[in-house]
């Protein structure tokens, strides 16, 4: 759930707005070489040429020019979880994040405000060359590497958001796995933005080298506030021949928070990359994982749940693009709206020229709580090749009245019976998850029965 503000004294805090001073001041604190500052300068030009996106959900009452861009909560990021400050401890503590270290993850990274103030990865995998760092440690310490990858699958240009990531990018996690290694646990981030009027732009790139497998799992929130923040990351993935990435989010920012995030995948032959996205809270979300499937016999997978209650948007889907043949793709999107909330699913499917024989399906399937709730489906299918396999099918349904009257002859009471319907309803995606992830998820689909989320 959305907690409250965690009292704490920032290191260094940008003057409100944003502007070239300020892209040099970040550059600056993070003490950065000049090609990436030229890189943050040339993306804030974009940004400033760019319209505000006009189509999908309502950003009129966004401002850019009204957040603290660049929030730097202590000097530099802690090894030990006894060394980071006790009021972000406890905030972190409250949320699970060290038990979980300990039971079931390979490494773990907490991020507040604007930068990563703690990164730790296994001794096991260290020892086979996994890297997972923050960003900017990655910038200094990997250079080639991180150069050799970074805004390779989303450059600054491909919308306005991911322009202002680039130019105002701050934390994140990069992630390279050798050839060959199969990291059996979880990698998790867990980011909090704790001040109001905040943007929070990390930016994370993931590099599965060939024949190895990592799962990803990130995890967001914030206070409520009155003002509006803005979360606006970029995600890059890039899956060499034979690996396999998995993604999962699991995303409840309260509902002052605008959530506009780009995320891109490359998979290269025989790759699998799998997006499970689950979308709770916020004021509104704008999202559609995006996977181009490069290489022969390269695989997607997007699995989402997105749940709007009153006043919140939530605008998600995905986008699979099948470049060479053979590939095959699975879009599993599920909605839920409730108290005159706004589900969206809006995505592409795109088969090129020559990429004959790929598969591709998506299903959409939205479940309505009342009459002053809404959903839309938006698909675009765009085929330019002849033998290939595609469907597309969507299904709008209510709760049974039926349901629930069975439900409660047996003794269970309304809110109950109806998070036993949602629960079935989204089973396919709880299915995907670990089965710590699984508890969270059904935690807050009953919180969700009692009204509680945002």
């Amino acid at each position: 759930m959305p907690t409250n503000k965690t009292p704490h004294k920032n290191v260094y805090k940008s003057p409100k707005g944003l502007n070239e001073q300020i892209v040099r001041d970040i550059s600056a604190q993070k003490n950065e070489p000049d090609w990436m500052l030229q890189f943050r300068l040339k993306a804030l030009a974009i940004f400033e040429q760019k319209p505000m996106p006009c189509w999908g959900a309502d950003l009129s009452a966004l401002d850019p020019y009204d957040l603290y861009y660049y929030i730097k909560p202590i000097k530099e990021p802690q090894r030990s979880w006894d060394t980071v400050p006790d009021a972000m401890k406890e905030t972190f503590e409250k949320l699970g994040v060290p038990q979980a270290e300990q039971a079931f993850l390979a490494g773990v990274g907490a991020q507040f405000e604007s930068e990563m103030i703690y990164k730790q990865l296994k001794q096991e995998w260290k020892e086979q060359g996994v890297l997972f760092t923050d960003m900017s440690t990655a910038l200094h310490d990997y250079s080639e590497l991180f150069r050799s990858y970074f805004s390779t699958v989303v450059a600054p240009d491909d919308n306005k958001f991911a322009a202002l990531n680039s130019a105002v990018w701050s934390g994140g996690s990069f992630v390279y796995v050798p050839k060959g290694v199969h990291i059996s646990m979880p990698l998790q981030a867990y980011f909090r933005m704790n001040s109001a009027s905040m943007g929070q732009f990390e930016r994370t790139i993931i590099i599965a080298d060939e024949g190895s497998f990592v799962h990803y799992v990130e995890g967001c929130s914030a206070p409520v506030y009155r003002s509006s923040s803005l979360h606006s990351a970029v995600v890059e993935l890039v899956a060499l021949p034979g690996s396999h990435i998995r993604y999962t989010t699991i995303q409840n920012w309260s509902g002052n928070v605008y959530n506009l995030v780009t995320k891109r995948a490359i998979a290269h032959e025989r790759a699998t990359v799998e997006w499970v996205d689950g979308n709770f809270g916020s004021k509104v979300t704008m999202k559609y994982p995006c996977i181009v499937l490069k290489g022969e016999w390269a695989r997607g997978q997007v699995i989402s749940i997105a749940v709007a209650k009153s006043g919140q948007q939530q605008d998600a889907g995905a986008k699979i693009i099948h470049c060479a043949p053979h590939t095959s793709s699975n879009v599993i999107s599920k909605s839920l709206s409730k108290d005159g909330g706004c589900t969206t699913y809006r995505g592409l499917l795109k088969v090129i020229k020559g990429a004959h024989h790929a598969k591709a399906k998506v299903q959409c399937d939205a479940l309505l709580f009342d009459e002053r709730s809404t959903t839309n489906t938006y698909p675009t299918v765009i085929i330019d090749e002849q033998q290939v396999d595609v469907g597309h099918e969507a299904s709008v349904s209510k709760i049974s009245e039926e349901q629930l009257l069975y439900l409660q002859s047996r003794g269970i009471c309304e809110q109950e019976a109806r998070a036993l319907i949602v629960n079935g309803f989204i089973d396919v995606f709880v299915n995907e998850l670990p089965m710590e992830y699984a508890v969270e998820i059904n935690r807050l689909i009953a919180h969700e029965m009692e009204g509680s989320i945002g």
